[in-house]
Order: structure tokens, then sequence, then C-alpha cells
């Protein structure tokens, strides 16, 4: 029940940026009937901890009556993900990609410059294939779960929409844990 919510909270929050046109933010153009969306990221995106049916993709699929592909692999780094997306965008051809990753960077303390490097070029290698980019903005692990710094960034320099709050204030919420004590490594780690 409580990875349900957390996959209906993260796809509500998904769903107002990519639908919704919201006036400080970069537009999105509409999607059509028949459009692809690719959601890349980690163990969220994946949907660690729910059934196939309830990640975020698949719900968003359901609720869309689009194509969404799920492209998470739970532990995932920045620098792998970077290495795998040529492939998703050449076999997928998507309309949109949605972006969730860093996690696990932050997790295994990974160099920030090179996290966001990394977000920079899988931003650019989307936007070359023609793909628009939706960037989901996710927490620094730590007392105060806030979103990293580095995703307003990325979103101002490339004008990229970012859903900066929903990630933390679900892995903030510790009814919403998978683990049942709201571990934060347990929620974006394998």
């Amino acid at each position: 029940m409580r990875n349900k919510i957390l996959y209906r909270s993260l796809l509500g929050a998904v769903l107002l940026l990519v639908l919704a046109a919201c006036s400080d933010q970069p537009t999105l153009s509409p999607l059509s009937p028949d459009a692809v969306i690719l959601s890349f990221g980690d163990s969220l995106t994946e949907g660690v901890g729910a059934n196939k049916e309830q990640s975020y993709p698949a719900v968003l699929a359901t609720l869309t009556g689009r194509r969404v592909i799920n492209a998470g692999i739970s532990g995932e780094e920045s620098d792998a993900g970077l290495a795998r997306l040529p492939q998703l965008l050449a076999t997928w051809q998507p309309d949109l990609v949605i972006l969730g990753h860093g996690g696990n960077d932050f997790l295994r303390q990974r160099d920030t410059d090179q996290t966001q490097a990394n977000l920079t070029q899988m931003i650019a290698l989307a936007r070359k294939q023609g793909s628009e980019v939706v960037l989901l903005g996710i927490p620094r692990p730590g007392l105060l779960v806030r979103t990293h710094s580095l995703y307003d960034e990325l979103a101002d320099e490339l004008d990229v929409p970012l859903q900066a709050n929903a990630i933390a204030e679900i892995l903030a919420d510790k009814t919403l844990k998978s683990d049942g004590c709201g571990s934060f490594r347990t929620t974006l780690s394998d």
C-alpha cells in the first residue's frame, strides 16, 4: 500500500508538470496520442518495492494512454546512465524524456560537478534526438530532505522544466517508504 501511494504521489507531481503549463517553467509541446515517453532514472523510476504495475511509468501510461518506457535501473549512477541513454534514445525515439538521475551519485559521495556534467550531457543527447525533457529534482541525503541545488542550476541554465520538490516531499514522508522506517538509502539504492 505504501509503495502505491509513493508512486502515485510521484506520478501526480510529474503529471502536473507534463500536462499543465506552468508560468514560471519552460513549456512543453502537447504530446500527441501516439507519443512515446521515456522514464529514465534509478530505483524510483524502476519502481523498486512496488509491483511492476504500480511504478510511476506504468501508472503514467495507464492514465495518459501513451506508451511509457520504464528505463529505471536500481542503484545506477549517472555515469552508467549516460552510457546507456544513447541506445535507449535510438531504440525508442521518445517524444519526452523524464529524467530522474543522481541520487545514487549523492549516496556514494561522487563528485557533484561530474554528476551535473553527466545530467547536462543526458539532456543534450535527448534534445539532439528531438526529445523534450522534464527534470526531476533529487535530494541529497541528510537530516533535511531537500532537492540538491544542481537541479535548479541545470533547469535555469538549460531551460528545462523541473519538478523540483516532489521526490524530496515523498522521501521526507516516512509513511510512504517501502522499508517502513523512512530510509533514504533504501529508497534510492539497490
